[in-house]
């Protein structure tokens, strides 16, 4: 049932929880870690981890989309971003950060202006060759505005997952001059490679992204509180552990509904350590989408730097380019399996979440779904 709460006269709200708000309740087994299993599957590909990165260009280059492959996770590149407008993006980047570092507004107006350069197919063709040559799971991610003009390009140069990603995402995108909106289940229908797409925010455009055969669903936009403005410029933010539990039971809906057919749930947005992502799993995702907390990496693209996706909007930036690490940065196979030095839980994210899972007595993630959670406060 949900708890509703009268705001004002005639008007309610509800009430939600983010991650925060929410612990994991051991039960009374308990297990060793070396008995966990972290992998999961989504249509024909495995993975060894529950981590894909979120696609901004301050992380995913070829490079890092690459390194997380070999470590099991999934490096999404942003279809629309620099790798497919820039010859030298390293160039670009470096710049970014001088400017960053002493003019944040100017450092957001360089970013409008990079973002404004034509897409180059050449560019983002030879990105995607460049990450399947290397033999791990290729995947970029369009707008909902762009998808029709830019996934037969994607599919032509060998990507093998599509994300369809906006801020919110519903299952018929209209957009203005456009002959026919975008259906999100025709578009899925004619294509060969499966789609994940995202951000919802609620259990009903959960089920009807989930009806439109998309493998993968996303909750959430990539919050931060490091970078990310969604909530003081557009009003609206998305309580992740209530949302990632709503969308959850859309996935328990749509499974009856169609008599078998799963559909992974993404979290994306406030998972800022260890113990985020354990929650955000505990609460019914499948999988996490990360952004600033592997910008850590030695191999992000940003070099200490992150910014989100929307942060080079033409007319509505809602992010900002923020420094995440000045000195020596941990290479990406500490910060998701460590060694680690620190307590805050920014490092060592896998194994985090693997003694999560066997202090609470589970021994793979769709088991540990079903643990027990308590509310604070």
């Amino acid at each position: 049932m949900r708890d509703l709460v009268e705001i004002g006269m005639g008007r309610t709200a509800r009430r939600t929880y983010e991650l925060g708000d929410v612990d994991i309740v051991p039960s009374r087994r308990t297990r060793s870690s070396k008995e966990v299993s972290t992998a999961w599957q989504i249509d024909a590909y495995r993975f060894d981890i529950p981590v894909l990165a979120h696609p901004t260009d301050a992380l995913v280059s070829p490079t890092f989309a690459i390194e997380l492959g070999k470590a099991g996770g999934l490096g999404v590149i942003n279809g629309e971003g620099l790798w497919g407008r820039h010859a030298d993006v390293d160039a670009v980047v470096a710049r970014l950060a001088e400017i960053a570092s002493t003019d944040p507004r100017a450092a957001v107006r360089y970013l409008q202006e990079l973002h404004a350069a034509p897409l180059q197919g050449d560019l983002l063709a030879a990105a995607v060759a460049q990450v399947r040559d290397a033999g791990v799971t290729t995947a970029v991610r369009v707008s909902p505005q762009n998808a029709r003009a830019l996934t037969p390009e994607l599919v032509k140069a060998g990507i093998d997952l599509l994300v369809v990603q906006g801020t919110i995402i519903s299952a018929e995108h209209v957009a203005h001059g456009e002959d026919e909106p975008l259906n999100l289940k025709t578009f899925i229908s004619e294509l060969d490679v499966p789609v994940i797409a995202g951000g919802v925010s609620d259990h009903r455009t959960a089920l009807h992204l989930m009806r439109t055969g998309a493998a993968g669903v996303i909750v959430g936009f990539g919050s931060t509180k490091q970078a990310t403005t969604t909530s003081s410029s557009l009003g609206i933010g998305i309580p992740m552990a209530t949302a990632i539990a709503d969308a959850a039971a859309a996935r328990r809906d749509y499974l009856d509904e169609t008599g078998g057919r799963y559909v992974h749930v993404l979290a994306d947005g406030d998972i800022e350590n260890a113990g985020d992502l354990a929650k955000a799993i505990a609460c019914g995702a499948d999988a996490v989408v990360l952004g600033a907390p592997l910008a850590l990496a030695e191999e992000a693209a940003g070099k200490g730097w992150y910014w989100p996706s929307v942060a080079g909007h033409p007319s509505m930036p809602r992010g900002a380019a923020v420094r995440i690490a000045e000195d020596e940065r941990p290479g990406l196979g500490r910060v998701l399996f460590g060694p680690s030095d620190d307590p805050s839980g920014s490092l060592n994210l896998v194994g985090g979440l693997r003694r999560s899972m066997a202090k609470a007595g589970y021994s793979d993630l769709k088991e540990f779904q079903k643990v027990g959670l308590s509310v604070r406060g």
